[in-house]
C-alpha cells in the first residue's frame, strides 16, 4: 500500500535581516539640526562648549570640536569637522544627552 496524499514541501524559514547601519553624517560649520544639538550637548559635558544649544554648527562649535580633536590627538577628520573618528571618540567619552 502506498501512502495517501503527497509529501509536504520542506518548510523554508527565513532568518530576519538586520538593518544595515547607516553612516553617521559628517558635520561641519553651516550645518543645522538635531545632530548638531547633540554635538553641542556632548561638548558641553566636557566644558568645551559654552554657547547656545541651538542646533547650529557655527564658529564656536567648530572651535570646540577643533580643541577636542587637538586635546585627544584625533587627526582622521579635518580640523573642526565632526567626522567618524571624532564622533566615535566623543561618544565614547560622554553620555547620550
Amino acid at each position: 500500500m502506498e501512502p495517501s496524499g503527497t509529501p509536504s514541501d520542506p518548510v523554508t524559514v527565513e532568518e530576519p535581516v538586520e538593518p544595515t547601519p547607516t553612516a553617521a553624517a559628517v558635520l561641519r560649520r553651516g550645518d543645522q539640526g538635531a545632530e548638531v544639538t547633540e554635538l553641542q550637548l556632548r561638548l558641553r559635558q566636557l566644558n568645551l562648549y559654552v554657547g547656545d544649544v541651538d542646533g547650529r554648527y557655527g564658529r564656536r562649535v567648530e572651535a570646540a570640536v577643533r580643541g577636542y580633536q587637538w586635546a585627544r590627538g584625533v587627526q582622521e577628520d579635518g580640523p573642526g569637522v565632526y567626522g567618524a573618528a571624532t564622533r566615535q571618540r566623543l561618544e565614547a567619552e560622554t553620555s547620550a544627552p
